[in-house]
């Protein structure tokens, strides 16, 4: 695993991020047969409908449309694997909560993913997705819950931040941190595809969970509060 490693000023703690080589699509799986079996590390992205999930893989590995982003919600049926370098996948979810997806659709996926994330070995990091925008949905609540009730290695991740004006990030942040109940010691990173603002953080999070073992403890980086390198108007609706 090729990493570039920098030390962090502010802090002097080291911070490691995947030097991105090679980024390709792999497979659309449906069930675990389909799934790589090479043993590498894997990454899963979960999120409502629209989040921001694909133009977050993107950014993350400087590709434009590797992941492809749709203005149909709910499109992605399926665990789409993209493989990166020779060293993780990145394994997107279907996006829950799309109220057009029909219940017996909806309990498809959920069985599907309830079973990847309790039996997949190679899985050893989630990406829980939230709209900085808006409180988290029920939705949200209860996978952020799910998945703490299972111990799986978790961090949130609150997308769209160039969408909140700087002044009113620290609101944004604090409405979901109490909504789903994180700790000073929960992972969570503000993040901004349009900008880039929290990759290098993200990268950093998802290297160290890469090279340990599924549910073994990891040294956790304290969360920081919103990029202050650029500022944007947006979307202030709750």
């Amino acid at each position: 695993m090729e990493m570039l490693c920098l030390q962090d000023r502010s802090s002097r703690e080291e911070r490691c991020n995947l030097k991105v080589n090679q980024s390709e699509f792999i497979i659309s799986a449906v069930r675990p047969e389909q799934y790589p079996d090479d043993g590498l590390p894997e990454i899963a992205l979960a999120g409502r409908s629209n989040v921001g999930k694909s133009s977050l893989i993107n950014r993350l590995i400087n590709r434009k449309n590797l992941a492809r982003t749709s203005s149909t919600p709910g499109k992605t049926q399926q665990l789409n694997y993209y493989k990166i370098n020779q060293d993780l996948y990145f394994v997107d979810f279907p996006g829950y909560g799309y109220a057009k997806v029909s219940k017996e659709q909806r309990f498809a996926w959920g069985k599907m993913m309830e079973k990847y994330l309790l039996q997949r070995d190679e899985l050893k990091l989630v990406m829980q997705m939230v709209d900085m925008r808006h409180e988290p949905s029920k939705d949200d609540k209860m996978m952020n819950e799910w998945l703490r009730h299972h111990g799986l290695p978790l961090v949130v991740v609150a997308t769209k931040m160039d969408k909140i004006p700087k002044t009113r990030r620290a609101k944004h942040i604090k409405v979901i941190k109490e909504a789903l109940g994180l700790r000073s010691g929960d992972l969570f990173v503000p993040f901004s595809s349009e900008e880039g603002l929290g990759k290098e953080e993200l990268w950093d999070i998802i290297t160290r969970h890469a090279r340990v073992d599924k549910y073994a403890p990891v040294e956790e980086e304290a969360d920081h509060e919103a990029g202050e390198t650029v500022q944007t108007a947006g979307d202030d609706n709750y």
